[in-house]
C-alpha cells in the first residue's frame, strides 16, 4: 500500500494536495502524521521526516523502495499507476493547459502563499482585510487565480476546472482554504467554485481532521497569539 508523510493538517498546504488526490480518487493510502513541532535541524520532524525524505520536507509518498518527494512529481506518479482514476484531463490540450497551472501554482503565487498562509481553523477575515488593503502583490495573485479560474470554469462548463475533478483542482484546494479563511474577495462565480472545492469528499475530509487537530503552531500563525475555541 501506498504510505503518504504529512505534516499538520491545518497548516500543510504542501501536505494538503496530494493526501486529497489520493483520496478523493478513492486510492488506499497509509497516512503518517508527522507533526511539526519546528523546523530546525535538531526538530523531532526532521529527525522523524530525514530517513525518509532527502529533502527533509512533507509531503513524501512511499511505494516500496521508492520515495516520491515533490508534490508535482507524486501526482504524476500517481495519475500514472492509477491510470483509470483519469487524474489528468483526458484531451491532451485540456492536459497540458492542466499541468500548466499546476505548475504554476507550484512556483508561483508567491505574495499570496507568503502573507495568508493556509489556517483552515482560523477566522482571519479581518487580517485578510488589511492584507488586501495593504499588499499589492496578494491583491495581483488573486486576480491571476479570477482569471485562470474564469476561463477555465468558461471553457470547461465546470463544476471544477476541467469538468471532473483532476489534479488541477487538488493542486488549488489549499488557495481555497486561504480564500476562506481570509476572506479575500471573490466574484460570485469564483466563490461558488472555492465552495464546490470544500464541499468535495476528500476536501471535507481533510477540513473535518484539520478542525480536529487542535494544535495550535505559534510559529505557523503569524496573526494570532492563541486558537479561538467555541
Amino acid at each position: 500500500m501506498l504510505k503518504l508523510y504529512i505534516g499538520n493538517k491545518n497548516y500543510s498546504s504542501w501536505s494538503m494536495r496530494p493526501w486529497v488526490l489520493l483520496r478523493q480518487a478513492g486510492i488506499a493510502f497509509e497516512e503518517v502524521r508527522v507533526r511539526f513541532d519546528s523546523f530546525d535541524a535538531g526538530s523531532e520532524f526532521k529527525r522523524a521526516i530525514g530517513p525518509v525524505s532527502p529533502t527533509g520536507k512533507v509531503p513524501a509518498l512511499v511505494d516500496g523502495d521508492l520515495v516520491v518527494w515533490d508534490t508535482l512529481a507524486i501526482a504524476e506518479y500517481v495519475a500514472e499507476s492509477y491510470p483509470d482514476r483519469l487524474l489528468w484531463p483526458q484531451d491532451a490540450k485540456a492536459r497540458a493547459r492542466a499541468r500548466s497551472v499546476c505548475a504554476e501554482m507550484h512556483s508561483g503565487f508567491t505574495a499570496l502563499r507568503s502573507h495568508c498562509p493556509m489556517n483552515i481553523e482560523a477566522d482571519l477575515a479581518d487580517t485578510g482585510a488589511l492584507i488586501w488593503r495593504d499588499k499589492a502583490g496578494v491583491r495581483a495573485d488573486v486576480q491571476r487565480l479570477v482569471d485562470m479560474w474564469s476561463a477555465l470554469l468558461g471553457e470547461h462548463g465546470g463544476p471544477l476546472l476541467f469538468g471532473e475533478f483532476t489534479v488541477a483542482d487538488a493542486y488549488f484546494a489549499p488557495v481555497c482554504m486561504r480564500l476562506h479563511t481570509y476572506g479575500l474577495p471573490v466574484p460570485p462565480h469564483i466563490a461558488a467554485y472555492v465552495q464546490r472545492v470544500r464541499e468535495l469528499p476528500g476536501v471535507k475530509a481533510w477540513i473535518d481532521e484539520a478542525l480536529a487537530e487542535k494544535d495550535f503552531l505559534d510559529f505557523e500563525e503569524p496573526y494570532r497569539l492563541r486558537r479561538t475555541e467555541g
